[in-house]
């Protein structure tokens, strides 16, 4: 029998964007309401609201539109994360704004998103909002996106509008990294095609937007090939009254990509110190293997000098180590990014001052057209930059391992977050900045 503590819970991390009042908020109350993922007394507040319509419909926006301006005005601003559950999956949704200025909050919502869910106003087409965010969710790797055409209703759900839609959008993603692409008609405001199938598509012999988002495949978005701890916690009860954790020495932390078991020789860096895994705990008690995105404790053989910030690793397959990175990032301070400034840089658990020595060109989203070295990257803008960093960093590029390829950039005096960024693969030409050590 499969017990709780080897079976991860399947948790789908989604995201929703596109074009302002294309129906993203609505959409993801539509979901809540009618897969019955409300309390009674969020749905007696929301029939309460001052925001009923003059038909008498609730405004499902408000479900995550919770900002006072957000309602005055009926946009998304800020990022708001909600949770529900059926039968097969959790969900956790990230309702992102759709507005230029707000592409930071975009980006936010979707760095940990297994699936982007693209809505376009039936009515309006693909636009430049559309495309941008599309480009975004590829330059990010969500491996799943799903290009929902609302409000087909206003378009007396014809055919041929959804098929011309669908074609546009397939004019541009050949030139994109999404190789898992659904496309759904459905009306946000009414429930069609969103849990329920509808009457007004004959023609359409998909599954229901969350038939897609409880049968998509998630299993393979994360990495397991080369094991990939990074150390956050070195765990010492001391427990004078317990023997077992008397000497106990854990080195805690999620990992972050492969697979441990027990007997496994692994590699911690940068020290490159040598150990094998003696034993594997999680809340739920030990185990003889774990993988990604599990959070566990690891039980070396030896007591060697790791520390948080250090990242254990496998020795079948090696990450890049090295204190001049590239990497792809989008500014997320109204103060513009200039080179020679010194920043924070917080990579996993490891945190560094870093600066910026170059940068190498600005990425046009709309068109993925680079301009080569400009003078700064400001608000919104997505760049290429060389990175200096007092520390090497140990690490795996974004188009492989999304969690050992990913950091932020921290102001320095404010710490204000103002850059999230990509790493690129490491120079294969240069040997890596850790210690030589014996395999």
């Amino acid at each position: 029998m499969t017990t709780p503590a080897t079976h991860p819970v399947d948790i789908l991390r989604f995201n929703t964007c596109g074009s302002v009042d294309d129906g993203k908020s609505t959409l993801i109350g539509r979901l809540l309401y009618d897969s019955k993922s409300l309390m009674e007394d969020q749905i007696e507040a929301l029939e309460r609201s001052s925001d009923i319509t003059g038909g008498g419909q609730v405004n499902l926006a408000n479900l995550t539109d919770g900002l006072r301006a957000e309602r005055e005005q009926g946009i998304t601003i800020d990022v708001a994360y909600r949770y529900f559950a059926t039968p097969q999956r959790k969900f956790i949704i990230a309702d992102t704004p759709g507005h230029v200025q707000y592409t930071r909050n975009m980006v936010t919502g979707a760095s940990t998103a297994n699936l982007s869910i693209i809505l376009v106003d039936a009515r309006l087409g693909v636009i430049e909002q559309s495309r941008r965010h599309t480009c975004l969710a590829s330059l990010l790797r969500i491996p799943h996106l799903v290009v929902a055409v609302n409000k087909m209703d206003l378009m007396g759900w014809k055919q041929e509008r959804f098929i011309e839609i669908r074609d546009e959008f397939e004019t541009f993603l050949p030139r994109l990294d999404i190789k898992d692409v659904k496309f759904l008609p459905i009306s946000a405001l009414n429930g069609d095609n969103v849990v329920t199938a509808s009457p007004h598509t004959p023609w359409f012999s998909g599954p229901t937007l969350l038939g897609h988002l409880e049968s998509v495949h998630i299993g393979s978005d994360w990495n397991l090939n080369g094991f990939r701890l990074p150390v956050q916690w070195v765990n010492r009860p001391n427990s004078p009254t317990d023997p077992q954790l008397h000497d106990f020495r854990g080195l805690s932390g999620q990992i972050a990509g492969g697979i441990v078991r027990v007997g496994q020789k692994v590699l911690v860096l940068p020290s490159g110190l040598t150990a094998t895994v003696k034993q594997i705990w999680t809340y739920n008690g030990p185990l003889q293997e774990a993988f990604c995105p599990q959070s566990v404790t690891l039980v070396l053989d030896q007591d060697i000098d790791v520390s948080r910030g250090d990242m254990i690793v496998g020795l079948d397959v090696l990450p890049g180590g090295s204190s001049n990175v590239s990497a792809k990032v989008c500014w997320m301070h109204s103060r513009p990014l200039q080179r020679g400034k010194k920043y924070f840089l917080k990579h996993t658990t490891h945190t560094v001052q870093a600066v910026v020595t170059h940068i190498i060109n600005r990425i046009d989203i709309s068109t993925l057209e680079p301009e080569a070295e400009p003078a700064e990257l400001a608000l919104n803008d997505v760049g290429e930059i060389r990175i200096k960093t007092a520390r090497p960093l140990i690490y795996d590029a974004y188009s492989i391992n999304r969690l050992t390829g990913s950091f932020i950039m921290i102001e320095q005096g404010t710490n204000a977050t103002v850059a999230a960024g990509m790493l690129m693969p490491p120079d294969e030409t240069v040997k890596p900045e850790y210690n030589d050590f014996a395999i």
